[in-house]
């Protein structure tokens, strides 16, 4: 029996609705990450994007534990000497709660174009509403 492959112009795409309110970043962001993958789908393929669509709400709202808020920090440089700058995950909650959920899904996919083009397929809202009430996205199912 030969080995099945998917290929780019077969894969369906869905689309999930998460609320980040009260979830641990890291445990969230590792479910997002499969179903960008399309690891939970049978006809997973590695070379190829078989991947759904992932919409969050309300990630201002994510939880972590232990110290985190005060002592985990996001770095990013101008690419300017001394150009380095450093904010806590407090600071960017208040800033832009979009990226610490982006930054987390992305630190979690292999480091290639294809991840590149599986992150574009994430959307990250601060607040609970979202224009994508077209598509209509069903509740992702999180694994407890």
């Amino acid at each position: 029996m030969k080995t099945w492959n998917a290929k780019p112009g077969e894969v369906s795409r869905d689309w999930y609705v998460v609320d980040a309110e009260g979830q641990t970043l890291g445990r969230l962001a590792t479910q997002i990450a499969d179903t960008l993958r399309g690891k939970n789908k049978p006809q997973y393929t590695p070379h190829v994007d078989t991947g759904d669509f992932v919409v969050v709400v309300n990630a201002e709202k994510i939880a972590v534990t232990g110290k985190k808020l005060d002592e985990k920090l996001y770095h990013r440089h101008s690419g300017y000497p001394g150009g380095l700058r450093t904010r806590t995950l407090r600071e960017q909650l208040e800033r832009r709660p979009t990226e610490v959920i982006r930054k987390a899904v992305k630190g979690m996919l292999p480091r290639n174009r294809l991840s590149r083009a599986q992150l574009t397929k994430l959307k990250v809202y601060a607040g609970p509403e979202h224009p994508h009430e077209a598509q209509s996205p069903a509740p992702l199912n999180l694994e407890k």
